[in-house]
């Protein structure tokens, strides 16, 4: 879909992949000498049923950002420090909330680096994903960055998300725009009948002051600190929105 920057995986050598095939799929193996680093860890703490494939995924995704990051701006360079944290686990919030049963679609509106979309495609590996942005040089890395993970359950789109190819069964979203807003662009988009416990709908990933912003939804809307999953002091202004659709 995108050229030019794979050229550039060649210069990428602090991880090695090997494919094989096995009944048509493939299957990736990372070989790494380091050991998991305890943010990586504590991930796994808070999803113990993540298996090694998934770990050895997450802990690639690291290393192809700290490649990435330094050739375009994905997230602010002073968070590689706290990558699983703040980016990572933040985004694997929305999964504590639902679990999606296989088949599920589900629209990253805003994706910018690919986030909350990336992280849950490694969990959700039966869920299909559409990250759509409207900036297509963030597009191209998350692009190559799917396709080195082995995520076939990711597709990218460039467009917004009004123009996304329905019906999805959610929209997620992080740090992207009001509620308002968001539910005007993916309201045409989310599926009607339901093949999950939670109802279709939109989830956003929010912090700070929220009493505005969501007043126009009055009881149809339902906030959850993400606090109550995860202790990090970091987490202890942030929530999960979620409006039904």
């Amino acid at each position: 879909m995108f050229g030019g920057l794979s050229e550039q995986l060649a210069a990428f050598s602090e991880a090695v992949w090997t494919t094989s095939a096995d009944m048509g799929r493939v299957s990736w193996v990372l070989h790494m000498s380091a050991a998991f680093p305890p943010s990586l860890e504590a991930i796994h703490g808070h999803f113990p049923d993540l298996n090694q494939h998934q770990l050895h995924q997450f802990r690639h995704l690291e290393y192809l950002f700290r490649f990435w990051n330094e050739r375009v701006n994905l997230i602010s360079r002073g968070d590689m420090e706290h990558f699983y944290e703040r980016h990572v686990l933040h985004s694997l919030a929305i999964a504590k909330l639902t679990d999606w049963a296989s088949g599920s679609r589900i629209l990253d509106v805003g994706t910018g680096g690919g986030f909350p979309g990336l992280p849950l495609a490694i969990l959700f590996p039966e869920v299909q994903f559409v990250l759509c942005d409207t900036i297509a040089k963030k597009l191209r890395v998350v692009d190559i960055v799917a396709r080195n993970l082995a995520l076939r359950n990711v597709e990218v789109l460039h467009a917004p998300a009004e123009q996304a190819e329905g019906p999805f069964d959610f929209a997620v979203t992080r740090a992207v725009s009001d509620m308002g807003t968001l539910h005007r662009w993916t309201a045409g988009v989310l599926a009607g009948p339901s093949r999950n416990d939670l109802p279709n709908g939109l989830i956003a990933l929010k912090g700070g002051q929220l009493l505005e912003e969501l007043s126009r939804f009055g009881d149809k809307v339902y906030q959850f600190p993400i606090r109550d999953w995860f202790p990090e002091p970091w987490f202890q202004s942030k929530v999960v929105v979620y409006l039904p659709a």
